[in-house]
């Protein structure tokens, strides 16, 4: 698919930057349909990182009203169609095996800031904001926000950023348990260049695991995690990069996982 809305790297370290800057890379039929296309080639086993940001000033201000009331299905089928195309991939960024890194360089708004704290590792930008806006148009949240929220920040923290549409700094944000990193807006890109580097040069088994482990953990008891972290620890140390981690550390060498 040659993309319109959306700028595309695939690679080791796969970058997608959202590209609607005339639009703060609001979401539409076009981007949607187009990022859950992206999101499903990130399934490809050679990719260790998704680098995830947006060009212009905005992150992503989240749905497109002005698409949506002049779409000529109605806003019932419109928004159902974008919501299920941008579910469609949180959940291949969700299955992938390679860590989401998210570079919030503006507003995150609406599906914007449920995409953005999507990220295993999520770098802000000073400049950085989050806001839910959702109620303020009379809608419900869609992106996992609903799911997201009160996993990271706890129930009534969630409550009030969805109820209140209550504007968080990139700081407030980090005070929150939302974002894993503050930096400047000119040292942004730069700095996820970075963090991707050294993503890009750890394990992807043991990384995928932590990804699957702490997904699980989400619904298991106690006695069902310990399990379940016993068979994946056994299952790492008999992997490649399991027996190069620990070759390496007993001949006191870097590691060279592939």
């Amino acid at each position: 698919m040659a993309y319109q809305t959306l700028l595309f790297e695939p690679g080791r370290i796969t970058r997608i930057t959202l590209n609607r800057p005339d639009a703060a890379n609001g979401l539409d039929d076009a981007l949607c349909t187009e990022l859950a296309d992206a999101a499903r080639r990130c399934a490809d086993p050679d990719v260790k990182v998704v680098l995830l940001t947006g060009t212009g000033r905005f992150f992503c201000a989240g749905g497109d009203l002005k698409a949506m009331a002049s779409s000529p299905l109605g806003p019932s089928a419109f928004v159902k169609g974008i919501a299920d195309d941008l579910h469609a991939a949180l959940k291949a960024f969700a299955q992938m095996d390679a860590v989401l890194i998210t570079a919030v360089n503006g507003a995150a708004a609406g599906a914007g800031f449920s995409l953005a704290v999507t990220g295993d590792l999520v770098l802000a930008a000073e400049s950085a904001s989050f806001t839910m806006a959702y109620t303020r148009a009379g809608l419900s949240p869609d992106g996992g926000a609903s799911y997201l929220l009160p996993r990271l920040v706890g129930l009534r923290r969630a409550q009030e950023l969805i109820l209140t549409n209550r504007r968080l700094s990139a700081a407030q944000g980090l005070d929150w348990g939302m974002v894993t990193e503050v930096v400047s807006d000119a040292e942004l890109a730069a700095r996820a260049d970075a963090l991707a580097e050294a993503m890009a040069a750890g394990s992807g088994t043991a990384q995928s695991s932590v990804r699957r482990l702490l997904s699980a953990s989400q619904h298991n008891d106690y006695a069902t995690q310990l399990d379940l972290e016993s068979a994946t620890i056994s299952g790492n140390a008999e992997a490649a990069d399991g027996r190069e981690g620990i070759d390496a550390f007993v001949n006191k060498r870097a590691p060279l996982f592939g």
